[in-house]
């Protein structure tokens, strides 16, 4: 019973499991730390752009550039069809566009490295409920071992006890 019971991992897994365990001892750390400047102001700015504040603000300003350009209540600044106005939209596009995209580009290597981990982490729980199966199958080995000695040894018994009675 008290014999230990030994897994047989691949090269593979122990590596696996060493970076996990190195990996749950690191102090954990703020991912923004590390970011640079560019990248904290991709985030700044698609975060501000994908808001609905952000969203109402320019509607608003769009609405209210159209309306005093077409009552014309102080001048015609920008007459219809609204050429600064399209200026202007194109633009905040042709800048918003790669700010967006870095952002999104930062955001995917992120997530893979996260699939990475809950990959890896998956993959040594596997490992762990494939000891406890082993260790279980041991036990239970051991049990029916443990419980044939005693049907055995009860058996002698018997025997002995049926030999004195006759």
């Amino acid at each position: 019973m008290g014999e230990i019971v030994r897994h047989h991992l691949r090269d593979e897994e122990r590596l696996l499991l060493a970076r996990l365990r190195h990996m749950r001892h690191r102090p954990p750390h703020d991912p923004a730390d590390g970011y640079r400047l560019g990248e904290r102001v991709a985030d700044k700015v698609a975060a501000t752009m994908g808001s609905w504040k952000f969203i109402i603000i320019q509607s608003a300003t769009l609405a209210v550039w159209i309306v005093l350009n077409v009552t014309a209540w102080f001048q015609h600044w920008d007459p219809y069809p609204f050429i600064l106005l399209n200026l202007a939209l194109s633009f905040q596009a042709a800048y918003a566009a790669p700010f967006i995209m870095m952002s999104q580009n930062r955001q995917a290597a992120i997530d893979r490295r996260d699939a990475k981990i809950d990959y890896d982490v998956n993959i040594k729980a596997e490992l762990e409920i494939e000891l406890l199966h082993e260790k279980i199958d041991k036990m239970r080995e051991d049990e029916i071992s443990r419980l044939l000695n005693l049907v055995e040894e009860l058996s002698r018994k018997l025997a002995e006890i049926a030999v004195t009675r006759s």
